[in-house]
């Protein structure tokens, strides 16, 4: 049976659509070792939700906005995920913290990516952060979420070397577009090997 995904988003979805793409018969006319199950989202009407829609996949949206704390969100976001039964989930451009409720039912099996090389630049400006700072190489990062913010067990880490003339515009653009690859190809390691956590050391196999 392949690897059974949920992908949590909040935007385009171009990190989804490259899990959708590399998981497509072109590319495993035999089946993929993973399959995208579920879509959810924190807000409705985002194009993330259109793609899983026009792949046939299910999706579901839950607003904080629309729970009385942030608590109960956490809570029923982490029954529609459960329902999926997955066995890795994907936090692709998902701009929520998840919390105590949904990390207890999918800790070890919660990853996520950030656009630096961890533990480098965290937070929501990675990018303008590593411009600012001066480096070189800057690039991004697949982690196993803890309860930290970009401080967990790192799986992946793809280098991008910053140009003279970047921009933080055009500096994230081919961080994303090394992010992409580098998900794709760790969700399909994982979904063939599997992996495990010790102390801050991730091991596939």
């Amino acid at each position: 049976m392949p690897l059974r995904v949920v992908v949590l988003v909040s935007g385009s979805g171009t990190n989804l659509q490259a899990l959708l793409d590399a998981a497509g018969p072109a590319a495993y006319p035999d089946g993929a070792p993973y399959a995208v199950v579920a879509v959810g989202a924190d807000r409705p009407g985002i194009e993330a939700l259109a793609r899983a829609e026009r792949a046939g996949i299910s999706t579901f949206t839950h607003r904080v906005s629309d729970f009385a704390h942030r608590a109960a969100w956490d809570a029923a976001l982490t029954e529609s995920v459960a329902g999926f039964e997955p066995d890795l989930v994907v936090l692709a451009g998902f701009l929520k913290l998840v919390g105590d409720t949904f990390l207890a039912s999918f800790g070890g099996r919660l990853v996520n990516t950030h656009p630096a090389l961890s533990p480098a630049f965290p937070g929501m400006h990675a990018p303008a952060d590593a411009l600012a700072y001066g480096v070189k190489v800057t690039g991004c990062t697949l982690f196993v979420v803890d309860a930290g913010v970009d401080t967990g067990p790192i799986l992946a880490q793809a280098a991008v070397v910053v140009q003279e003339d970047d921009t933080v515009e055009t500096l994230h653009e081919r961080i994303k577009t090394e992010e992409r690859r580098m998900l794709v190809g760790a969700v399909e390691r994982i979904a063939r090997e599997g992996f495990s956590v010790e102390g801050r050391t991730v091991r596939f196999g």
